[in-house]
């Protein structure tokens, strides 16, 4: 599956929550490393979540520690 079918979903959640769409970018690029011209170039692409993850820049190293649902 794409990423970018999935990515206006987190949107959508997130505006429903009262976030915007700018902090959905910001917790994505910080999570995975990719910049937002990068972050951006995965969705026209539509790369898959196994490619999108897999070629991830930098995955943060403390990605681990987030807890929540």
């Amino acid at each position: 599956m794409s990423f970018a079918r999935v990515y206006p979903e987190y949107v959508a959640k997130a505006e429903r929550k009262g976030r915007k769409k700018a902090e959905v970018d910001e917790i994505i690029c910080w999570l995975t490393g990719y910049s937002q011209d990068e972050l951006n170039e995965q969705l026209r692409k539509e790369t898959d979540f196994e490619t999108f993850l897999g070629q991830a820049p930098r995955l943060n190293p403390i990605r681990s520690l987030i807890k929540g649902m």
